[in-house]
Formats: C-alpha cells, structure tokens, sequence
C-alpha cells in the first residue's frame, strides 16, 4: 500500500467510524502564520456508577508541516484508572493522530507505567469533542492481546461518556490536502 492509499485509507476509516465530516477551518492561526495540522488535547474523567476514578489526558499534536503525515503526530497522552486505592496509570507517547470534525483518534506506544500489561504496547483512544459532554473510547477493551500490537490510529468509536462537568477535549480538525484532478 502506497503513502497516498495509507493516509486516505486512514482518513476513511475515520470518517466512517466516527460517522461526521469535518467541517472547513481558516488554515491561519488568525495571527498571520500557519495552525498545525491537527490536535488533540484537554482531560476528562469517565463516568462510572461505582466509585472509579478514571481520567485521561492528551497534548497531541500533528505540525503543519507534517500535514499529510499523521504518522508524525507527537507528544502524550496519559490515562489512570484508580477504584478504592487500587489501579494504575499509564503515559503514552503519541505515534499517528488523525482527526475529522470534532472526532480524534490518536495511538501511541506506552512509555510509563506501573500496569505490567500495558508495558510497551501500542493502544489507542478516540475522542468526540461534544462541549461539556464529550465522549470517550479506547482499545483495550476490544483488542486480544495475543494478536499483537493495533495498527497506528486505529481504535474503536468513542463509546464512554465523561463525568459531568469534567469534559474539556479540544479536536483541531485535520484538513489533507489532497492532488486535484
């Protein structure tokens, strides 16, 4: 598969899972230079009946430079888990982020952790940026770990609401720019 075929393909598959186009957005930052290609940041906790402390939080960003690469992304993304003084974190180191509209989905390799589980393995998050009531889905739940890594920027649709209050995601949408005809 070519370069083009990948990046399309990984646009498509966005597009489809998250179900909504992106929207059109100035490509200036409004201060006369260029905004970066796409981003991903800001923290939510999720809801949870029980008493579950689960947060996660991004700072990932794709350079303008890099538009047609979301395989350049970098930066972080961090999730915990904590329930009765038990659980654990994990930070990640951002490896391909592609967004369209108010839909991200970012991967990246596990950098830190005190989970054994997560050591070193590729997992992925997508956000859907709703405002104050943003929601939230992660591979882990999805992937057997005997199949091996998740391709970069493949994760399933975001499925977990955040707590009330708490949501503050912020997608910067990703606008390819692709040969004319």
């Amino acid at each position: 598969m070519n370069h083009r075929t990948k990046i399309a393909s990984l646009a498509a598959a966005l597009l489809i899972t998250a179900g909504a186009a992106g929207s059109a957005v100035a490509s200036g930052d409004g201060r006369g230079g260029s905004r970066e290609a796409a981003a991903l940041t800001g923290s939510a906790k999720i809801y949870r009946v029980a008493s579950d402390d689960i947060t996660f939080s991004f700072d990932a960003h794709l350079a303008s430079k890099d538009n047609m690469s979301p395989e350049a992304a970098t930066g972080t993304f961090r999730f915990s888990h904590y329930r009765d003084g038990k659980g654990g974190y994990a930070v990640v180191k951002v490896d391909c982020l592609v967004t369209g509209g108010k839909v991200a989905t970012v991967t990246g390799r596990v950098i830190e952790t005190d989970l054994g589980v997560f050591r070193d393995r590729r997992v992925g998050v997508s956000v859907h940026d709703l405002g104050r009531h943003d929601r939230l889905g992660y591979n882990w739940v999805t992937q057997d770990p005997e199949q091996g890594d998740v391709p970069p920027c493949h994760t399933p649709a975001p499925f977990e609401r955040t707590k009330a209050g708490t949501g503050d995601f912020k997608v910067l949408p990703w606008q390819p720019e692709y040969p004319t005809e």
